[in-house]
């Protein structure tokens, strides 16, 4: 059982879930703030409803932080059912099934191999990328025609974990924004078979980020930035005051965080000046 902690405690964190499957990542979250006691929490890198795994999970003012968090690459354990035939490529929606032959273990191989490195591919129709504004899925479940652009990812590591007949374990780590259901749509046309389908999904890791039984995290040890010294009066950034890039012990272009003791700040450098980017996470 997860750690229950102190409401009070929790107000501003960070944590990693583990999303069970058979609910949306948005059901997930509504049990969270009412375990929590909390209104504003947020989480990143949606799961569908059939898969299970690592959530990261932020309470109040942290769902800011999001887009400057380290959370690639990402690691996945799938199983592609041979034979499965599914227009969301996935357990949800199992049209047909085919009996297929077993397939030897060395072709297995073979097409994991061949979809390491740079994969450029079209994603899923049922996906939750947009178009014109609505999600790509909505439209195909109204029946519209998706056309998506062809989008690449960087599969750094694809290895089996095991093979029994018509289901293929396997594990991926991938950059973010890799679809998993189309990694295993390629891996049966890699196989020359017509069919298959995700019957299960687990992401096990994003970066550094693991499950724990949501133990609050360190959000300094997570951020994908480095940290900068402010020289000045603490007082000057806490209240917003207008900094210069020479109260900053460096003064390169780029964006960085500040400790501010139990908050941080993130600026941005920039043609010598400073801006604001979030000011104030956590509590000042």
């Amino acid at each position: 059982m997860p750690a229950h902690h102190h409401p009070s405690l929790a107000v501003h964190k960070l944590f990693v879930a583990y999303k069970p499957t058979g609910m949306s990542s948005n059901q997930f979250l509504g049990r969270l703030k009412r375990r929590y006691k909390v209104k504003k929490a947020g989480y990143s890198g949606t799961l569908d409803p059939f898969a299970k795994g690592v959530l990261i999970v932020a309470l109040g003012n942290a769902t800011r932080l999001f887009r400057f968090l380290k959370k690639t690459p990402k690691v996945y354990r799938a199983t592609l059912w041979l034979g499965a035939h599914s227009e969301t490529l996935d357990i949800e929606n199992v049209t047909a099934i085919d009996t297929l032959p077993v397939v030897p273990l060395k072709n297995i191989t073979a097409a994991l191999a061949s979809l390491q490195g740079s994969l450029t591919y079209i994603p899923p129709d049922f996906s939750a990328k947009k178009i014109n504004g609505k999600r790509a899925y909505a439209l195909a479940r109204e029946g519209e025609t998706v056309t998506l652009q062809p989008i690449t990812s960087e599969i750094h590591a694809i290895r089996l974990i095991h093979y029994c007949h018509p289901f293929i374990t396997f594990e991926a780590t991938v950059s973010e924004g890799t679809y998993i259901r189309s990694l295993g749509k390629l891996l049966c046309e890699r196989l020359g078979l017509q069919g298959g389908a995700l019957s299960a999904l687990e992401r096990l890791s994003e970066g550094n980020f693991r499950y724990n039984n949501e133990q609050l995290l360190e959000i300094k040890e997570y951020l994908d930035m480095p940290q900068n010294i402010f020289l000045g009066a603490k007082n000057d950034m806490l209240l917003g005051k207008k900094l210069h890039v020479d109260q900053f012990h460096v003064q390169d272009p780029s964006h960085y965080w500040v400790d501010l003791g139990e908050c941080i700040s993130i600026i941005k450098i920039e043609n010598s000046e400073v801006l604001y980017v979030l000011n104030k996470v956590g509590i000042c």
